[in-house]
């Protein structure tokens, strides 16, 4: 089977091809013998009703600075096309909830990886709010009372954006912290929206769990070790990846997640888990496949082809 492939992404000459799983599934679907184009999301447009995208074909190579090649610039019907990866990084703003509108007209006789309209549906921290029983205690809130509260229940907290990714804006305030004002009243003059608050948890010393599925069944995992001198575990902001095993619980909670997650077309999504308890699902953009590959364990891209190609064969 041969498939044309659009990719929706960031732009290509920025991304770093040693840990970025979009590289990972272009590869894949490359070894396969698909067709590849490339276009970022503001040459997304619709005319007559018709989607088309200003894109290039494209190459790719695993060799860091020389990672791909690009064609000519040239109009493309995305509904000629089988498959369109949406990959791009948030933030999840209108100009992203907007992209995914427009993917929902070509969805599923085009085949969107990920479903774009459980993508709009499903924020990274606003969908994990439907299995609260398997987070720590969570306060979604723009009040400074109720935050107060919170942090006057729970001591030791967890403040972050609501539409926020990769670590950006996520701050610790202990119970004596005495920036807890100023950095309430920030959050409030940036964001419009809400933020997120949750009680801190220790185990994140241990390791912050990215637990990936594919097609809602659990794929590989990879821990990511926050340095000694940061909250955050991610690993732009110097957490260091490193091989683990899943636990009991780990696997209560992917199974609990995984039929909802297949119901929604959510074909390729991480969750991360921090000692029992899961903090986050992130569909946009998962990262982590070319890690967990790196220590041993599946090749998550094929994986993932595996899971296209069936679907794209009955569509």
């Amino acid at each position: 089977m041969t498939l044309t492939v659009a990719c929706q992404m960031d732009p290509i000459d920025r991304i770093d091809i040693r840990g970025d799983s979009t590289f990972a599934m272009l590869l894949e679907a490359q070894r396969r013998g698909h067709k590849l184009h490339y276009y970022t999301p503001p040459h997304l447009s619709l005319l007559n009703g018709k989607l088309i995208a200003e894109a290039r074909t494209l190459k790719v190579e695993d060799k860091v600075g020389a990672h791909y090649v690009l064609g000519e610039a040239e109009t493309l019907s995305l509904t000629d096309c089988d498959v369109v990866l949406l990959r791009q990084d948030p933030p999840f703003d209108m100009a992203y909830i907007t992209t995914t509108h427009l993917l929902e007209r070509i969805h599923p006789k085009t085949l969107v990886v990920n479903d774009p309209a459980s993508v709009r549906n499903a924020p990274e921290k606003v969908f994990v709010l439907d299995f609260l029983d398997l987070m720590p205690p969570t306060l979604v809130t723009r009040s400074v009372e109720d935050t107060k509260r919170f942090r006057a229940e729970y001591k030791d907290i967890i403040i972050k954006p609501l539409y926020g990714n990769g670590g950006s804006s996520v701050f610790r305030i202990r119970e004596d912290d005495t920036n807890f004002n100023s950095l309430v009243e920030m959050f409030q003059l940036v964001f419009r929206e809400p933020y997120m608050v949750q009680q801190y948890r220790p185990e994140v010393r241990a390791g912050d769990k990215r637990i990936i599925l594919v097609d809602g069944e659990v794929a590989g995992a990879i821990n990511r070790v926050p340095s000694a001198d940061e909250t955050r575990s991610n690993m732009h902001v110097g957490g260091v990846a490193r091989p683990t095993e899943l636990t009991e619980r780990d696997r209560e909670i992917c199974a609990r997640l995984g039929p909802e997650l297949k119901k929604r077309g959510l074909l390729f999504t991480g969750i991360d888990v921090i000692g029992p308890y899961l903090t986050e699902i992130n569909v946009t953009s998962p990262t982590g496949i070319r890690q967990v590959k790196a220590f041993g364990g599946n090749d998550i891209a094929a994986m993932i082809w595996d899971a296209i190609e069936a679907k794209a064969g009955k569509a």
